[in-house]
This record gives structure tokens, sequence and C-alpha cells, in this order.
């Protein structure tokens, strides 16, 4: 019940005010980060990381694993976090995204776009991404930044079965 009413189901699905996202770095062998073109939204014909909202259910980690796969069809794990970007949408949003780095499960992998939503994937050196007119800002932040492994997850671990968690974790 909502406000003493059933919700419909496009009330169920309507995102908040408060906004999770998710995107990831992901580094081939070659030292090349994995971008993609959006084909929708502030981002529409930018370079950007693979990245999307975080579904009810999962964990941030696990739905970054997925937004690459989708977009990109590349099978990844998560490495580490390395960023976190936050602000605010017209005084209204808060729109938050946490950045990981995130290793292929194996080198040998083909692209393919989920031409939905993109227009493009494809691999791009921290270089070239610096020169390209048409890259996000966060990524142009980021070219300038050495990341290592971020900070390491620390699975297993359970506050008290009084919070109800299904899944918990920690980076530090």
């Amino acid at each position: 019940m909502y406000e003493g009413r059933k919700m419909n189901f496009m009330e169920s699905v309507k995102r908040s005010n408060v906004w999770l996202g998710v995107a990831g770095l992901v580094i081939n062998q070659h030292g090349e980060w994995l971008v993609v073109r959006k084909r929708y939204g502030g981002l529409k014909g930018k370079w950007s990381f693979p990245a999307g909202f975080v579904e009810p259910g999962e964990t941030v980690d696990q739905a970054v694993v997925r937004e690459v796969q989708e977009e990109t069809g590349i099978e990844t794990i998560v490495q580490g976090l390395i960023g976190f970007r936050t602000g605010v949408i017209r005084q209204e949003v808060s729109d938050n995204m946490v950045i990981f780095i995130c290793r292929m499960t194996h080198q040998e992998q083909l692209l393919i776009p989920q031409l939905k939503e993109v227009y493009e994937a494809t691999w791009m050196s921290p270089v070239a991404l610096s020169l390209d007119p048409n890259v996000s800002v966060m990524i142009l932040e980021m070219v300038q930044k050495t990341f290592g492994l971020g900070l390491q997850v620390i699975e297993g671990i359970n506050p008290g079965d009084i919070f109800g968690y299904s899944s918990y974790k920690l980076y530090f």
C-alpha cells in the first residue's frame, strides 16, 4: 500500500529522487579501456563507461557486472572500488554512482554491443580518450589518475541477524 491505496505497476517501478548507479572501468591486456557511446540521456553520443542503475535485490558489485555484460557482452568480475560520483540534479534528485575497476573473466572475449542502449562499444587507450572531444567529463578526469586495484572487498561477514541482510560486503 502507498498512502492508503494500492500501487499500480508504474508507481512500483518509478525511480525515487535518490538514484544509485554503477559504472565499470575494464582494462584489457593492452592497457585500453572499455568504453561505449550511449544512445540516450546526457551522455548521448559521448564515450563513457558501461553503466546503469542498481536494480532491486542486487548489490552494487552485482549491478556493475550485469551492466558491463549487458552493454558490451564482456564478462567481468569486480577487482575493487575506485571512485564515487555524487551530485544533485535541479536541486531535487540525488544522483550517485559507484565506480568499480573490473577484470575480464578471460581475455579473448568478443565485444557484443547492446545496440538498443549504445551505438558502439570499443577499446580505447587513455591517451586517445583524453584527445577525443566526445568523451564524458568523468573519463577526462579519470585518465589523469592511477588506480591500482582500488578498495578491496571483504565478504563473508554478518553485521548481525537483526538487520536481515541477504548480502553484505565492505570495501576498504
